[in-house]
């Protein structure tokens, strides 16, 4: 049973940080890429950042290259999102998210297999 538990979320204003925190279980976390995505009332569930699964490499939504940094720790089985310079575009919930296999870094949806609830992050004008 694979469980993801994100915290961190909040209100802010624009401008702001706010760090995201994933803790997984229930999987060999240092084998696995890990994601984070967003969803805005309305829209559809957008790719925001990856990581592969030693924390070498690392990929971008370009909306939110050089502002956000997504980061690991296997040895707490944690993934991070920093989020700087927040814009009230970024406002979502995110959500963490595991690929259904352990190849790659993969960055669409269809190819995560595993999801947290989400935590809401608003940023307000």
């Amino acid at each position: 049973q694979v469980q993801l538990v994100e915290s961190g979320g909040g209100l802010v204003q624009a401008g702001d940080s706010l760090r995201l925190s994933c803790v997984a279980s229930g999987l060999t976390f240092s084998l696995y890429a890990m994601g984070w995505f967003r969803q805005a009332p309305g829209k559809e569930r957008e790719f925001v950042a990856a990581i592969n699964w030693s924390g070498r490499d690392t990929y971008y939504t370009d909306s939110v290259k050089g502002r956000f940094t997504i980061s690991r720790d296997n040895a707490k089985a944690t993934v991070y999102l920093q989020m700087n310079t927040l814009k009230p575009e970024d406002t979502a919930v995110y959500t963490c998210a595991v690929p259904r296999r352990n190849l790659g870094t993969p960055r669409t949806s269809r190819e995560y297999g595993y999801w947290g609830q989400g935590t809401q992050v608003t940023v307000s004008s």
